[in-house]
C-alpha cells in the first residue's frame, strides 16, 4: 500500500543505476532507496530527469517502481516522474504507477511550437483526472523550456485538487517561491525546492517547505530544513555555507558528477550514464575528489553523515 505523504521535508530525487554496458542495476538502485530511508528523508522521487527518465522503455520503468515500493517497504512515500510530450502517455505512466504502488506522481509540461497556457492547464486537469494519487507540479524550464507564469501556476493549483505540491524550479526561484506563497490564498499547498539546492537557503528563507532535488548528501538539506523549521537560521546558514561548493560542483551540465558521488558513497557499483549522456571525464573526477576532500575532509561517506 502506498505511503501518505504531506511534501513537507526532503524528498531526494533518485540516480538510476546502471551497470557498465547500460543496462539496469536493481540491486544498487534497491541500496539507494534503503539508504535514503534509514537517513531519514520524508519521500524519494524516482524517474526524474536525474533518473534519466527520457532514456528508459516502459518495462524499466515499471522494474524500477516496483523494486522502489518494495524497497521502501511502507517506511518512505515514493514519488515517480510521470511526463511525457503526450496527455495520454502522461495518464498511462501515471497509472502505471499508481498501480504499482506509487504515492504520488510528478509531472511537467513539455515544450509545443506555440505556447499556450490553456493548453497546460488542460494537460493538467486531464491527468488528475485520469488518476486518484497526488501530483507534484514540477516547473522547471531548464529541461523543458516551458516558462509557467505565476497566475497560471496559482491557477492550476486553485482548479486542480489532486495537485497536491509545487517543485520550484524556475530562477529566481526565491522570488517565485514567495509570490506562489502569498498568491495561494484559497488553497496553500507545500513549495519544494529544487536545481540541486543551488539557492535552496534564499529558497528557505522565502517560506519554502523543504527540497526535491538530487543533491548527493540529502542529511545535509534535511538539517538545513529542520534548523529553519526551529529558528536556528544562523545554523542553517552555516550549513549551506560548508556544502555551497560541493552543491555548485555537482550542479555542472549533465549527471555524471552526482553518480560519481553516490559510487563514492558506496551505493551504485557505476557511475555509468546512459547515452548519449556524457561519462565523468578524469579530470572532473579528480577535482571532484579534491571539493569533498575540502567540504568533508576526514569524513567516511559511505555511511550517513553527522550533522
Amino acid at each position: 500500500m502506498a505511503k501518505d505523504v504531506n511534501f513537507k521535508g526532503v524528498f531526494p530525487i533518485l540516480v538510476t543505476p546502471f551497470d557498465d554496458k547500460e543496462v539496469v542495476d536493481l540491486e544498487s538502485f534497491v541500496r539507494v532507496v534503503r539508504f535514503m530511508a534509514e537517513i531519514g528523508v520524508d519521500g524519494v522521487t524516482i524517474l526524474g530527469v536525474l533518473g534519466e527518465s527520457n532514456r528508459m522503455v516502459d518495462s524499466e520503468r515499471e522494474e524500477l517502481i516496483m523494486a522502489a515500493v518494495a524497497a521502501a517497504d511502507g517506511r518512505i512515500p515514493i514519488v515517480v516522474g510521470t511526463s511525457h510530450k503526450g496527455t495520454q502517455a502522461t495518464i498511462y505512466l501515471s497509472l502505471m504507477a499508481e498501480s504499482l504502488g506509487a504515492a504520488a506522481v510528478m509531472v511537467t509540461p513539455s515544450k509545443e511550437a506555440v505556447p499556450d497556457e490553456e493548453r497546460i492547464f488542460e494537460y493538467f486537469r486531464k491527468v488528475a483526472e485520469g488518476i486518484t494519487i497526488p501530483i507534484v507540479l514540477q516547473d522547471h524550464p531548464g529541461s523543458t523550456e516551458v516558462h509557467m507564469s505565476g497566475p497560471l501556476i496559482l491557477r492550476i493549483v486553485r482548479e486542480i485538487p489532486r495537485i497536491a505540491c509545487i517543485k520550484q524550479e524556475a530562477p529566481p526561484t526565491p522570488t517565485k517561491v514567495a509570490a506562489l506563497i502569498s498568491g495561494m490564498v484559497d488553497r496553500r499547498v507545500p513549495v519544494l525546492t529544487g536545481l540541486g539546492a543551488l539557492y535552496g537557503m534564499f529558497d528557505l528563507e522565502r517560506g519554502s517547505d523543504g527540497y526535491m532535488t538530487g543533491f548527493a548528501f540529502p542529511e545535509a538539506l534535511i538539517a538545513m530544513a529542520k534548523a529553519v523549521r526551529a529558528g536556528r537560521r544562523e545554523d542553517a546558514w552555516e550549513l549551506y555555507r560548508r556544502f555551497l561548493p560541493l552543491i555548485v560542483f555537482e550542479q555542472q551540465p549533465g549527471i555524471a558528477i552526482r553518480k560519481e558521488i553516490y559510487r563514492l558513497r558506496g551505493l551504485l557499483r557505476s557511475n555509468r550514464v546512459r547515452h548519449p549522456g556524457a561519462q565523468l571525464s578524469a579530470s572532473a573526477g579528480e577535482q571532484l575528489r579534491s571539493v569533498m576532500a575540502r567540504v568533508l575532509p576526514g569524513v567516511d561517506i559511505t555511511r550517513p553523515l553527522e550533522l
